[in-house]
């Protein structure tokens, strides 16, 4: 697999798109004067305590007050409350820990109005953005993760990613970060440390340990809500989650960012520094690549797949739901049951995509095309498991319930990623919407296909506006050559003025208008 990272940079936001095999897969959006990042730590101000919910409100310097639950402190609180005082003391001089004495652990049934107070001063670390009315989610559980290793100040266990399988691997990873843990740090070795040395781990282990000399230091000077510790840019972090060997090529129109990732790069991985490209053409750099298309295609309410079945995707405030229908599904099957099945399959593969794509969180809901064999319900099970392996999110997937339907819940660490599919009516000037002229193209090649492949009509006519005329037809290469020759038809366009941008109509062989 092939994976490339295309950024796109402006003075409001950056957007970085995660391309595997050329098909958009990941789309994250990063507003350039964001106050809050998942990974960032704080040092907030204790405001409210709700005894009830034995959870506090904290104070981290943004329009909303962060919160977090008792539990979300973490069970080295204690431990950590007591070093932030020697720190804002002008004590910060044992950041490596090892004569630091550990405190009594945090008692899981304890109360939060026991233990913290109004106007106390604690160390949080951002686990969720704030999404919609809610401020961000918190942990005082803080960790810093590198590119093998992730560090857990205050602790002293070491953990594998579940994702490693082979026991003889684990036991040598183990092994390994044991012999260079430093004291009162524990370690999590993330999933791309198979394979790596000792001096690999022991590097991003230095690196992991700078960091956190470099926050502690900052302790001494506060005095208000700030931040202590930033994570990397949008584009760095990702990187340093998803690098590895199939990686080929991160392009980026911004100098700055092209310097950044270059210098990351060189921090984390130096033999990768050159896959980074400084893209310098006119033409925008996500319509370039094509990019700019497939979020087009992707992110409206209702997402065509190629083969003609279409979901129906809808965003609540409680959850999400997905409607699969099959549409003009053109590769038939031998009956109802195993034609369901394929549109099934198709669709569970793309709402995999779609979930990554989008960044949905909490509760998905997919009403599946119905199947009456329960192998098949297996089958489709099955794919769905599979294709969900690439989503680095947490996530759960139930198997179909009586009624046809998959339950998924998925991680939500940020708001759920929206791109308006509509653009301004150049006949009424904005006070109306209709949909993309790219879509309506592909509108267009979609019942072409059907028409030609599964209705077997060899011969047709279209009419349309001539502005879409003139996107079919001109060009020696043109569009309309290109679908004569995939779909095996004779093709014929015509441009009619009374039609409106994006009206269309298809005529038989014999002139006749054929209901769509």
């Amino acid at each position: 697999m092939n994976k490339e990272l295309v950024i796109s940079s402006s003075a409001e936001e950056t957007q970085i798109a995660l391309m595997e095999d050329k098909q958009l897969v990941e789309l994250h959006k990063e507003k350039n004067n964001a106050h809050f990042t998942v990974g960032d730590i704080f040092v907030g101000k204790i405001s409210k305590i709700m005894s009830g919910l034995n959870a506090a409100f904290v104070d981290v310097g943004g329009d909303k007050d962060g919160f977090a639950h008792y539990l979300d402190f973490g069970p080295q609180f204690n431990s950590f409350n007591k070093y932030l005082k020697l720190a804002m003391n002008g004590d910060a001089s044992m950041c490596t820990l090892e004569n630091f004495k550990m405190e009594k652990v945090f008692e899981k049934g304890g109360n939060l109005a026991d233990v913290l107070k109004v106007g106390q001063y604690v160390v949080a670390q951002i686990t969720k953005e704030p999404i919609s009315t809610k401020g961000p989610k918190l942990t005082g559980d803080i960790s810093l993760a590198g590119r093998y290793l992730v560090l857990v100040p205050f602790s002293n266990k070491v953990s594998i990613s579940a994702k490693i399988k082979d026991k003889e691997e684990r036991k040598r990873i183990q092994r390994l970060i044991q012999s260079i843990r430093p004291q009162n740090f524990g370690i999590i070795a993330r999933t791309i440390s198979e394979g790596r040395s000792v001096a690999e781990l022991d590097g991003d282990l230095k690196n992991l340990l700078d960091e956190w000399a470099s926050m502690t230091k900052k302790l001494k000077t506060i005095n208000s809500p700030s931040k202590i510790h930033a994570e990397p840019s949008a584009a760095s972090a990702l990187l340093r989650d998803v690098l590895t060997d199939e990686f080929n090529t991160v392009y980026t129109d911004s100098p700055q960012t092209y310097e950044e990732v270059r210098g990351y790069l060189r921090s984390i991985a130096p033999d990768k520094e050159d896959i980074v490209r400084l893209y310098k053409m006119q033409t925008p750099i996500f319509e370039q690549f094509g990019i700019q298309r497939d979020i087009r295609r992707a992110f409206g309410k209702i997402v065509t797949i190629r083969s003609g079945v279409y979901l129906y995707i809808e965003h609540t405030e409680a959850m999400n739901v997905i409607d699969v229908n099959s549409g003009n599904h053109i590769k038939a099957g031998t009956g109802q049951e195993d034609t369901a099945l394929q549109v099934n399959i198709e669709s569970a593969k793309e709402i995999a995509r779609q979930l990554r794509l989008r960044d949905m969180g909490g509760i998905v809901i997919v009403d599946f095309v119905d199947m009456n064999k329960a192998e098949n319900r297996k089958k489709l099970y099955d794919v769905m498991c599979e294709e969900m392996k690439k989503d680095k999110a947490r996530h759960t997937i139930l198997p179909l319930s009586k009624f046809g339907l998959m339950q998924i819940t998925r991680q939500r660490v940020r708001p759920v990623i929206e791109v308006d599919d509509q653009e301004k009516c150049p006949f009424c000037q904005g006070t109306g919407t209709i949909k993309s002229s790219i879509v309506v193209v592909d509108e267009i090649e979609s019942n072409l296909r059907y028409m030609s492949s599964v209705q077997g009509m060899k011969k047709l006519s279209i009419t349309t506006h001539p502005y879409i005329y003139a996107y079919l037809t001109k060009g020696w290469k043109s569009v309309r050559r290109k679908w004569q020759k995939t779909y095996k038809v004779r093709l014929k366009i015509n441009p009619s003025e009374s039609m409106n941008l994006l009206e269309y109509k298809f005529l038989n062989e014999v002139g006749e208008e054929i209901s769509l």
